[in-house]
């Protein structure tokens, strides 16, 4: 895909659960663009600001209590993403 004055990279579906889904705007589903994780979660707390700080430390990690999956598999912020790949951020259920 292209756009004005540069290409446009890969345009995944990150899905969210619980708390997170309603920091967004209550919807499960967002488009975002970014090849890895990490660039993935950051345009989507860009974009949606309630999230700041819920899904990436102050060091862009993903925080200890948030679980990322890439089309199951468990992912990191450096994992690679295409456009046909879904993401899932999940929290950490705790009990006890």
């Amino acid at each position: 895909m292209t756009a004005v004055g540069g290409t446009i990279g890969p345009v995944a579906v990150v899905r969210l659960r619980g708390p997170l889904k309603r920091l967004a705007g209550d919807r499960t589903e967002h488009p975002v663009e970014g090849a890895t994780v990490g660039e993935l979660l950051r345009e989507l707390e860009r974009t949606q600001p309630a999230l700041a700080g819920w899904v990436l430390d102050e060091h862009g990690r993903i925080r200890r209590h948030i679980n990322v999956f890439v089309n199951g598999d468990y992912a990191r912020e450096q994992t690679a993403v295409g456009a046909d790949d879904r993401i899932d951020v999940l929290p950490a259920i705790s009990g006890g």
